[in-house]
């Protein structure tokens, strides 16, 4: 498994607690620090759909100019968040080829089985 995030972020936060708490072994990728690579993210974007991947309730994407928030797209959300890792929800997670995103212990209670 593998856990990406930002160290700082309370919702990352609370996550390697439960994986820890859990037993749960997990690989730490901090994409602020160590980078994002579009591959990755483009990987993700297939899984999981560019809109669920963007944190729009986030100062990143509060600060970003209004003509840019009203006319995001696939290609405008995928450079933002290449720029801006700060801007995708967090945590990302990859298991066995899945891809989850957010934090829910409920969910990840039965994903983690």
């Amino acid at each position: 498994m593998k856990l990406y995030g930002i160290k700082n972020c309370d919702t990352v936060k609370k996550a390697r607690k439960w994986l820890d708490d859990n037993g749960i072994d997990y690989e730490f990728h901090d994409f602020k620090k160590d980078g994002l690579n579009g591959d990755l993210l483009s990987r993700w974007e297939q899984a999981v759909g560019w809109e669920l991947l963007l944190n729009r309730r986030g100062t990143t994407w509060r600060k970003l100019p209004d003509e840019v928030r009203d006319t995001i797209s696939a290609q405008s959300a995928h450079q933002i968040m290449q720029e801006n890792p700060s801007i995708i929800k967090r945590p990302v997670v990859e298991r066995d080829g899945q891809v989850s995103v957010g934090f829910n212990a409920d969910q990840w209670a039965v994903w983690t089985d």
